[in-house]
């Protein structure tokens, strides 16, 4: 079964923006496939504003976000997989939702199982 992220993640940003706000999402910036410009994130994470008024081309899939933004007046292609999302909230009163991406089966598909040989 496909991760329910993704789906959270579009409902939370069309709520966020219908209510008037300022969409954001939280990002392991270290996770594989993040591509972020060098410089910006802090501590492994990065902050970016996806509303649809910051972003240009934003899409959100059920494997990434992408869109281009502009840092330090550079415009830039940002990729974000789902997996690195850690929360999408509104800037202006903090409502959203966490993610706990640990188990995320994107995280597993090359993992072996782990087999237990019983008597």
């Amino acid at each position: 079964m496909s991760s329910v992220v993704p789906y959270l993640i579009r409902a939370y940003c069309d709520w966020i923006e219908d209510s008037s706000f300022t969409p954001h999402i939280l990002v392991n910036s270290e996770k594989k496939g993040v591509s972020i410009p060098e410089g910006f994130a802090s501590d492994g994470k990065i902050i970016l504003n996806i509303a649809s008024s910051a972003t240009e081309g934003r899409v959100i899939t059920n494997k990434s976000i992408s869109f281009k933004a502009r840092f330090n007046g550079r415009p830039e292609k940002i990729i974000v997989p789902c997996n690195a999302v850690l929360s999408i909230y509104a800037k202006e009163n903090g409502e959203g939702m966490f993610f706990d991406n640990k188990a995320d089966p994107l995280d597993q598909e090359n993992q072996k199982p782990n087999l237990t040989i019983l008597d």
